[in-house]
Order: C-alpha cells, then structure tokens, then sequence
C-alpha cells in the first residue's frame, strides 16, 4: 500500500495530488494548506518514492496507476478529482484513460505523455544505481527551479532527492522509459486543466500542447510564465488558483 495522507473536511469532494519523480507528497504543502478547506485531499508517495514501499523494479506507468487504484479502494473511493506534476501526471492520464469512471476532472501540470529517448531514463536508471541518488541533485534542481528561486528552499527539494531509495527511484525512470500514452489520450473524458511552465526543460509547453491535441476539445491549456518543472511550488499562488477554479466549475 502506498504511503498517504489525507487532510479536510469528510463530507468535501476528494482531491487525490500526485508528485514528480523525486520527490515526495510534501511538494503539495502549498496546495494542500490553501485548498484543505474546500477538498478532502488525499496526498499521496509514488512506489520507491518518501514512505511507500519499494517493490523490485522495472515499474511501467501501469503499475503506478494501479497502485493508486487500489488506494482509492482501500479509502473506499469510488470518485475524484485528481492532479498530478511530472510522473503524478503521467499516472494521472493513465488512470484517466483507463478508469475513467473513478476521475471527476483532472488536473496534469508540467507532464509529458511520451518522453524520449527511452536510453535517456535507462542510463539514469544505471547510474543511480551505481553512483546513488547524490550525482543527481544540481541537474534535478536546476530543471526544476528557475535561477531565480531561493538556493534555501531549493536546498530542502535536493536533501528530499538524495534520501531516495536509488533502486525505487530507478525503477520509475523505467517506468518513464517504457511509456507512450499518446495512444490512449483520446479516452479521457474528465474535463482537464493541463498547466505548463514556460521555462521548464523537462517537459516545456510543446508537450503540454501535444496532451491537449491528443485529449481534444475536453481539455484547457494555461502556461505559467517564469516558471520550471515544479511549477506547483516555483508558482504555488497560481496554480492553486488554477486548481480552485477547475475544480469548482462554476
């Protein structure tokens, strides 16, 4: 069972975040103070990632779709909103596509539903496994934070990465490597906000503009100015405002 928390009222609708590979569910922290009021948030650690188990690898996407799944059945949750940055919204198109009657509306920022080369994800695979998780961290920060966000708190993402199991990280990026969710786009019906940054080098707009075409009319793109891969935090203001207004249509 993955590793969870859950915070709000019982009686509001459920809001289910996912987070980026390498990093935690504390990456929602700014979302979570600000919308716990009006959502039941369920926050969740992918497998290999914080307090989850760490199961042997390779992963695929699928697996982490089920995983989620099977939390939803464990809290007895037939139904909700889901959003998710990175890998928590390639999980998200997954379980949208595939289990469209458990997503209300959806929510994907700073994602990707195909992200080659697939050697790319092999070779980082191979070399935390040989060198672990420390040899990642100033590439990791500078995709995910603009040289203008606070060394301090860009700090506190990086001691997150290197705590990382190396094995349960590796498997993810072989999740990552094996996925191509172009396909199966056209099947999420969930209305979806789709939210990129205009200065993230991982995933840049062009791929939030790709799971748009692919999704069709259903689906909205917003992209943040000065903003890179952890938009939700770089951006927090915003893209809780962006979440509110998506999720409470009307």
């Amino acid at each position: 069972m993955l590793a969870y928390e859950v915070v709000g009222p019982a009686s509001a609708p459920v809001l289910v975040l996912g987070s980026s590979l390498g990093t935690t569910r504390a990456m929602w922290a700014p979302q979570m103070a600000a919308l716990r009021a009006g959502f039941r948030i369920v926050a969740f650690d992918h497998r290999g990632h914080g307090g989850s188990p760490v199961p042997p690898g390779p992963y695929s996407i699928e697996d982490l779709g089920r995983d989620v799944l099977a939390l939803l059945d464990h809290l007895g949750l037939e139904r909700v909103h889901y959003a998710g940055l990175s890998l928590g919204g390639m999980v998200g198109m997954w379980l949208a596509a595939h289990a469209p009657a458990r997503i209300d509306r959806l929510a994907l920022l700073c994602t990707a539903a195909h992200l080659p080369p697939a050697s790319g994800w092999h070779q980082r695979a191979a070399t935390v496994r040989a060198e672990g998780m420390g040899v990642l961290a100033d590439a990791s920060l500078a995709r995910w934070f603009t040289p203008a966000f606070p060394p301090d708190e860009a700090a506190a993402f990086a001691k997150t990465l290197v705590a990382l199991d190396p094995g349960g990280y590796a498997s993810c990026c072989e999740a990552i490597a094996g996925m191509d969710l172009r396909p199966v786009l056209d099947r999420i019906t969930a209305p979806t906000l789709v939210v990129a940054g205009d200065a993230d080098p991982a995933t840049p707009p062009a791929q939030a503009q790709a799971i748009v075409d692919g999704i069709g009319p259903g689906a909205t793109l917003v992209v943040l100015p000065d903003a890179a891969h952890l938009a939700s935090v770089e951006r927090a203001e915003q893209v809780t405002d962006l979440l509110r207004r998506h999720l409470t249509p009307g």
